[in-house]
């Protein structure tokens, strides 16, 4: 008998929650997740979701209407859903992150609106970009949990006190430490739970969700606030805190272009036949846990290929004056390009006015504007 629908194997972030490797966190915050929960395709889950949901007299019309879950997705979302919307904001910060981080390459995250896998057939191969979007991803789950733990909208979870050591000279501890722990712990399950094959797939989206989450962990930092007459700071107080997404985006966008490839390597063992992956040049340094890996080539996303999820650069914005990638020369893979002017209107010869307004004047500028032929 094959899979069923539910267990069928893909890549379009069909989300499941199993809390069965939570040894890390506390016993009182594990008792409020049941294990292997499944929670659906995340377009589904995102347009449910959002702001709908008001008290718990609706949560089962709510949670009916998310298609594709099991009982045990029923159950879970009808007793948690208020961690659901922090997962479903942490994917959509992930994308947004992505878009951002690729707004300037031939393949710019694009994402396909009433479709289940939003990204298309572009994760279907085990791409450098795939592996990106996994890590972002993840990343963006464990760092919308933990904001919404420390932010007080979820009874789940609330602020880290297990992490604060003794205060420094000139400062003490207060305001609310994020619990990045607990968010990361989320996402693992969150992000991982359909990886559970001996596959070599399910290898590489574990480590590259891993390393997505763990680039919050190593980059968590003290944020102090100043006490004292005039702003004199004579005590500070200061808390654990996550940073700033966009600073991780650039972090997973480094580890993009120095992502390690991998080949694929078959041995048999007790269960059966296991894939793993392994560097595929011994000369250079084994990939970390930190670093992306992939082993499929990338298509060169220069013309539209249903098959690939590829929609082309024609017409896209190019930075004439560049040589980078975002540069016409290569964004238009050698096709050239076209150029227009364009007006706006923009606000111009401001003035600040004692006190306390600012006055601007409207003007029109003109701007060459390049696109891919």
């Amino acid at each position: 008998m094959g899979p069923s629908p539910e267990e069928k194997q893909t890549d379009r972030f069909v989300c499941v929650l199993s809390f069965e490797s939570s040894g890390s966190l506390e016993a009182n915050k594990r008792e409020h997740f049941e294990k292997s929960i499944r929670i659906g395709h995340i377009p589904s889950l995102k347009r449910a979701l959002g702001q709908q949901y008001s008290s718990l007299g609706s949560q089962p019309i709510l949670c009916g209407s998310i298609p594709g879950l099991v009982p045990k997705q029923l159950r879970f979302c009808r007793n948690y859903i208020e961690i659901m919307p922090s997962v479903a904001e942490g994917v959509k910060l992930g994308i947004q992150e992505c878009q951002h981080q690729f707004r300037g390459r031939r393949w710019n995250c694009t994402t396909i609106k009433d479709n289940l896998a939003i990204f298309g057939p572009v994760l279907d191969k085990a791409t450098r970009e795939s592996a990106f979007v996994h890590a972002v991803a993840s990343a963006g789950v464990a760092f919308a949990v933990t904001r919404s733990c420390a932010e007080g909208t979820s009874t789940m979870c609330g602020c880290d006190s297990h992490h604060k050591g003794p205060p420094g000279e000139g400062w003490k501890w207060g305001g609310c430490s994020e619990d990045a722990e607990f968010g990361v712990l989320v996402s693992r399950e969150f992000a991982d739970a359909r990886e559970n094959r001996p596959d070599a797939r399910s290898a590489m989206n574990r480590h590259n969700n891993e390393a997505g989450r763990t680039t919050i962990l190593d980059h968590m930092h003290l944020r102090c606030k100043c006490h004292g007459l005039s702003g004199s700071c004579e005590v500070k107080t200061c808390w654990w805190a996550q940073p700033d997404f966009r600073m991780l985006g650039d972090y997973l966008k480094d580890k993009y272009d120095s992502a390690s490839e991998m080949v694929v390597e078959k041995h048999r063992e007790s269960r059966g036949w296991v894939e793993t992956l392994r560097a595929k040049y011994a000369f250079f340094k084994h990939p970390t846990e930190r670093d992306l890996v992939y082993y499929e080539g990338s298509p060169n996303f220069c013309e539209p290929n249903p098959e690939t999820g590829s929609f082309g650069t024609r017409d896209r914005a190019c930075n004439v004056s560049s040589h980078g990638i975002e540069g016409c020369d290569l964004l238009c893979c050698g096709r050239g390009h076209n150029t227009r002017t364009e007006k706006r209107k923009e606000k111009c010869h401001c003035i600040f006015h004692w006190c306390c307004y600012v006055s601007c004047q409207e003007c029109v500028r003109v701007y060459d504007v390049h696109t891919c032929k």
